[in-house]
């Protein structure tokens, strides 16, 4: 079983009749391995609603979790056998990723705060962008590709494997650095990231240098200064 979990500030009823998320996964409603747990009208942060499917007792150990973003388009019809693939593999999944951490990198293609690209040498991952399905397409680098840091729009990882490894999100971080201290807290228990094939279109190309997100990283390099 795959459990897709995600948050959405839309009521249910929006959820699956508008957003790109509701609607790839009403596209893909004949595939028995996947589930979905939504949280709608959400005003809490990520990692309390991503923690609580971790740590589930309703759901099976082996299960494949994957962590995704609502204004995501899932293009790829193989989207099951693509996670549970490349979980064989690896112990967390993502789309896109850098295979190196600079010091007090603040993203994971941003080695700096100038927010400029990282060498193309090292970074992994394509991903579609666009309001629509089959967006246009953005290559970071080669994948699969072993990876230091991964892009939170979609994470990938086996409920055992975090549990054994006693992995979780951080609550400090509620909708920010959330994916990079993920990662680092992942890396720093020994399990294997990297980027994996898998096609999405993505609607949002992010956002940097807010209010939010400048508190978010005060406290992300307090707690990783290196």
């Amino acid at each position: 079983m795959i459990e897709i979990i995600s948050a959405t500030r839309s009521t249910e009823d929006e959820f699956w009749a508008q957003s790109a998320l509701g609607l790839s996964l009403r596209r893909l409603v004949d595939d028995p391995r996947l589930r979905a747990h939504i949280a709608f009208e959400n005003a809490r942060g990520l990692p309390e609603i991503y923690n609580s499917r971790i740590l589930a007792e309703d759901g099976a150990a082996d299960d494949a979790l994957v962590f995704i973003h609502d204004d995501v388009w899932l293009d790829d019809y193989f989207f099951a056998d693509r996670i549970h693939n490349g979980l064989v593999h690896f112990d967390v999944l993502g789309v896109a990723g850098n295979r190196r951490i600079a010091p007090r990198q603040p993203a994971w293609c941003f080695p700096d705060t100038t927010f400029a690209w990282d060498d193309r040498a090292n970074l992994s991952g394509i991903v579609a962008h666009g309001k629509m399905p089959f967006g246009k397409l953005t290559p970071f680098g080669p994948v699969p590709a072993e990876c230091e840091l991964l892009d939170g729009v979609l994470l990938a990882a086996r409920r055992s494997r975090l549990r054994e490894a006693g992995v979780l999100f951080d609550a400090r971080f509620r909708f920010h650095f959330y994916d990079l201290d993920f990662c680092r807290s992942a890396r720093s228990k020994g399990l294997r990231l990297a980027t994996w094939p898998v096609s999405i279109t993505h609607q949002s190309g992010g956002g940097f240098a807010s209010n939010n997100w400048t508190e978010s990283y005060a406290k992300y390099v307090d707690k990783w200064p290196d």
